[in-house]
């Protein structure tokens, strides 16, 4: 796919990052089992993504990024995933927080940050998760604290992607000791602005490579580092925050997902591995079938979602016009759709592949895919969009499919 279809300077700038995406993957692959088996921040890798330029991957032009559409950044982080699916994932959610300050960061803000992702690659992590509040993004314990022209924050996250290692955050609180916990700001610090303080250590099943760790972040900030309007976090969000991070976030896992596929695909083909499996047989090949059809369904819906996305986002900077049942409802349906089907993909894989190649730790890829992507409906729970998806679709009258 190209950047814009407007020119062969785009074209060959698409060209050049999904290269350089490459070849960072390789470094990524090289290092993907170390860093599962040691629960390791992948140091490695995300060097290979800074080094290449790919952490300003949706910077603007203008700050030294590279200007990449959100369709680039889904086929980069669709090559990243089908490498080590923990590196992808904090790669995604760092181009999630950027989205959202190239967004609605007011200046000098805006082009501080954009500048230092562009030129040091600095990481920007995500701060939403709290204690007492159920993994509603849409609500905030924690409040902030006005004195004269500053934020006093005080912040307790139990798990924070790659926190320990950002270089920034962006955070959610609630708007004032007296506001309700629907009334909910984003707030920006630099990492030096902060005391961060690790709570909990990261020992998960699946995406250990994500350190994702619990934190507590103590500083006091400038009062012109909230993002967009005081306590107007749910019109940011729905505008940006979640159909960024669902679109980031479904690409990492359709890359897993496929790599793991064209993996097994490698070994039912060579003869000197096919002869374990009878994959002449009418059972073998139905189930094959049907393990490639959600790939497509989800590669399919992906690229659909973009395409509405990006026609929202040419019609201005008034955000109301994500505030529609029918575009909600496909933003969580692609986060409802990649996470079930994908990781429903995996197992069906691990069942025709056999406890050697499907179950075994080492013998292929299987093994660490099935729990990376188990932990994909976990995030943003699809329970709770699912429900969120029953009562939007009590106000889309006109049924407006996908």
């Amino acid at each position: 796919m190209r950047l814009r279809a407007d020119g062969q300077s785009e074209l060959r700038s698409g060209l050049e990052v999904l290269a350089s995406a490459q070849t960072s993957a390789a470094v990524l692959r090289q290092h993907a089992a170390d860093v599962d088996r040691d629960a390791a921040f992948p140091r490695a890798g995300m060097g290979a993504l800074r080094e290449s330029g790919l952490m300003g991957l949706l910077v603007p032009r203008e700050f030294g990024g590279a200007g990449g559409s959100l369709t680039l950044m889904a086929e980069v982080a669709t090559v990243l995933g089908g490498a080590c699916a923990s590196t992808a994932m904090i790669w995604a959610m760092h181009c999630q927080q950027v989205a959202v300050i190239e967004a609605h960061a007011a200046e000098p803000l805006r082009s501080r940050v954009l500048r230092r992702v562009a030129d040091e690659g600095a990481l920007i992590a995500s701060v939403t998760s709290e204690r007492g509040k159920g993994g509603d993004l849409f609500v905030a314990v924690a409040p902030l604290v006005r004195e004269a022209n500053e934020l006093d924050v005080v912040r307790e996250a139990p798990v924070v992607t790659a926190g320990a290692e950002a270089d920034g955050y962006l955070f959610t609180m609630r708007a004032s000791p007296t506001s309700p916990p629907s009334a909910v700001s984003l707030v920006y610090a630099d990492r030096a602005q902060l005391e961060v303080t690790p709570r909990s250590a990261w020992r998960a099943l699946g995406m250990r490579g994500t350190a994702s760790v619990g934190l507590l972040l103590k500083g006091r900030l400038p009062a012109d580092q909230l993002i967009g309007e005081d306590a107007g976090f749910r019109m940011l969000a729905i505008g940006t925050f979640i159909p960024v991070g669902h679109i980031a976030w479904a690409a990492c896992w359709l890359g897993a997902a496929a790599e793991a596929m064209r993996t097994m695909l490698a070994v039912f083909r060579d003869p000197q591995t096919r002869r374990r499996f009878d994959v002449h047989s009418d059972l073998f090949c139905e189930r094959l079938a049907r393990i490639r059809l959600r790939l497509d369904v989800v590669s399919a819906y992906l690229r659909q979602l973009l395409a509405e996305y990006e026609r929202l986002r040419a019609g201005g900077s008034n955000l109301e016009r994500f505030d529609l049942a029918s575009f909600q409802i496909h933003v969580n349906n692609l986060k409802l759709i990649a996470s079930e089907s994908l990781f429903e993909t995996i197992h069906e894989l691990v069942q025709i592949s056999g406890l050697e190649y499907g179950y075994l730790p080492g013998a292929g890829p299987l093994e660490r895919t099935f729990r990376d992507l188990r932990s994909a409906s976990l995030m943003l729970s699809n329970d709770r969009l699912a429900v969120a998806n029953g009562r939007l679709a009590l106000f889309d009258r006109a049924l407006t499919l996908s």
